[in-house]
């Protein structure tokens, strides 16, 4: 069985070192950059499935990176968590929206970074077992190739907006609350904030343009996707 391959995009050596030891001794497959120019090469070149990403880099930061990523063909549906010394709520609504899967704070505990990871990858592969191709009121996904359409329009999505796309669009007329959201699309291991599934859900909205009102605020509840019976 061939080893899941993640990236370390990481400048503080002492720190990139212990994370390379412990994820091999898990078993992954690692690679690793310092600066977030070898840092996209190698996402580009080496097809991680996951990459760790250090908020604070030289020359061009997390962020930046991350954005770089989600618009980038080859790279947009890598996993990517965020490793950072920010603790405050608005910079992790910050980093969901530009397309983090999953947000750690510095200092961390790498046995449960090991975990928050194997949750990630388990979620991605429980997804894909999922029908491939759904189509609802002008909406088409497909699961296996990645592909959202509204219309004849291809959407640019994160995967966080396509989770959150496909699990309202699979069950139109319910009313999801945004912990049942974050449960079903972001997955039951994630550590977000509520008021993060608001930041997708807008993002989302505004990549659907003339879609954009098959998903309903529930007053006092949630969010659904319109039904059309």
């Amino acid at each position: 069985m061939t080893a899941t391959r993640i990236l370390i995009i990481e400048d503080d050596q002492s720190l990139s070192d212990i994370l390379v030891y412990n994820f091999r001794q898990a078993g992954y497959d690692v690679l690793c950059a310092r600066d977030g120019a070898e840092g996209l090469d190698l996402a580009r070149k080496r097809n991680p499935e996951l990459i760790l990403l250090d908020l604070m880099l030289p020359t061009m930061d997390g962020l930046e990176i991350c954005r770089r990523l989600r618009q980038d063909s080859v790279t947009r549906d890598v996993m990517v968590v965020m490793l950072t010394a920010k603790a405050e709520e608005v910079d992790q609504v910050v980093g969901f929206a530009i397309g983090a899967d999953d947000y750690v704070t510095k200092p961390f505990s790498v046995k449960v970074l090991l975990e928050r990871v194997k949750a990630l990858i388990r979620r991605r592969s429980t997804n894909s077992t999922k029908s491939e191709v759904i189509v609802n009121q002008g909406i088409m996904l497909d699961r296996r190739r990645h592909i959202a359409m509204a219309g004849d329009e291809q959407l640019e999505l994160t995967p966080n907006e396509f989770n959150l796309l496909d699990t309202l669009i699979r069950q139109p007329g319910r009313a999801f609350t945004r912990g049942d959201l974050i449960d079903s699309a972001l997955g039951d291991d994630a550590i977000v904030l509520e008021r993060t599934i608001d930041v997708h859900v807008r993002a989302l909205r505004k990549k659907l343009g003339g879609y954009a009102e098959l998903i309903e605020t529930v007053r006092g509840v949630g969010y659904r996707f319109r039904d059309n019976h």
